[in-house]
């Protein structure tokens, strides 16, 4: 930093990453916090609201009570500080671990200020940010006296292969499934759930069926809300029954070949389910078009990972149902799902799906092949399938 490119700063005023300071360290604690808690920013001692330059004596006195300061937070905060003329300058890189607090008080970052964060923010902030994981914490509707029956009860048993003779609750518990306080656990709720919209109201799957390739028709549409595990099933089992379906006859053996690769569609059905954020309000949609089938995973990405990461890094949203999902045989490979996904197309012979990733949503998109020429014919059940012959029958 030199005096130039510190007058740039200046110019640009106070902001989200840019904080002034007139004098003293008064509430630098709660700034480093506030900014380690965001992306990172920068801090000018000697700097008035308004931009005026006032500048800081004893600049090494200061110094030593910054790094202090830092150090003081839990856990420390990393800083660099410098001297820019009379201006100290103090940055705060963006850190790895987050939360952050300062005299036992979170802040974060909002707008040009730096704020105390409520109960409710914290809670939403350590769910963000990993710390805490949904999946693990207790289901306060789920009721271990009624929702818990033998039929519900044999299906999981046989599922995550737990000895028959092993009481429930023996099981569940050394699964981690009941959480300390003699609960549920979400993750134990949505895999032993007979209706999932009981315990989160939006944790079903909605698959849909349009003519062309827009929304403004729909032609057949289903919801399943069971278990996590039947989910993953009935949602699977609808997709295939819309998919083009190729007939060969080998050797009087009839061999159907759906257009895409199932394995790497229930892969990515599977991940939907696995790794959504089950707080959101939104639900697993499947979209099946002419031309493409989108699957639709609320939350976004979660902490830890990039957009530029996919394929090459696992951080599962919620490890305790993935964990479940790994031991049942839903999950294969953990952490290979989308280069596994990639590399079923290409061996398959279909374009690699598209990933898009938003804020709060994370969709992967296969196209379907042929779409254009494709002769579709419709049934009364809405499924389309097409016949192929490569060698007549013989006589």
């Amino acid at each position: 930093m030199n005096e130039t490119l510190l007058a740039d700063l200046i110019a640009l005023g106070e902001g989200f990453t840019t904080e002034f300071k007139r004098s003293g360290t008064s509430g630098l604690g709660h700034e480093m916090c506030a900014f380690a808690n965001a992306t990172g920013g920068t801090i000018l001692l000697g700097v008035a609201d308004d931009g005026a330059v006032l500048g800081v004596g004893h600049h090494n006195r200061l110094k030593s009570e910054a790094q202090s300061i830092a150090r003081s937070a839990e856990p420390p905060i990393a800083v660099e500080i410098e001297s820019v003329g009379q201006v100290l300058f103090v940055r705060v890189p963006a850190q790895q671990g987050k939360p952050y607090s300062f005299g036992g008080r979170f802040f974060i970052r909002e707008g040009a200020s730096s704020q105390q964060m409520s109960r409710e923010q914290i809670r939403e902030f350590f769910y963000r940010e990993g710390v805490i994981h949904f999946d693990e914490t207790a289901c306060r509707k789920f009721s271990l006296e009624t929702d818990l029956d033998e039929e519900n009860w044999a299906l999981f048993r046989n599922r995550a292969q737990i000895p028959e003779t092993m009481v429930p609750e023996v099981a569940l518990r050394n699964l981690h499934l009941i959480s300390e306080d003699g609960r549920m656990t979400h993750a134990g709720a949505w895999l032993l759930a007979r209706d999932i919209r009981k315990f989160n109201m939006s944790a079903q799957v909605s698959c849909g069926l349009f003519m062309g390739t827009d929304k403004v028709r729909i032609l057949d549409r289903r919801d399943f809300h069971g278990d996590v595990y039947s989910m993953i099933d009935d949602g699977m089992g609808w997709i295939l029954s819309k998919l083009n379906i190729e007939l060969t006859i080998h050797r009087l053996r009839r061999e159907e070949r759906p257009e895409l690769p199932e394995p790497a569609l229930r892969e990515a059905v599977v991940n939907a389910l696995a790794h959504r954020d089950y707080r959101s309000t939104a639900n697993v949609q499947s979209y099946l078009f002419a031309d493409r089938l989108e699957i639709v995973s609320p939350g976004g990405l979660p902490a830890g990972i990039t957009e530029a990461e996919l394929g090459t890094r696992s951080v599962p949203r919620n490890p305790l149902l993935f964990g479940m999902l790994y031991r049942m045989d839903v999950v294969e490979h953990i952490g290979s799902g989308i280069r596994r996904i990639r590399d079923l197309c290409r061996e398959y012979g279909v374009p690699e799906p598209v990933f898009e990733v938003a804020e709060h949503w994370v969709v992967a998109t296969f196209k379907r092949p042929n779409a254009d020429t494709m002769h579709q014919v419709g049934t009364k059940s809405n499924c389309f399938v097409t016949a192929c012959m490569r060698r007549p029958l013989p006589n």
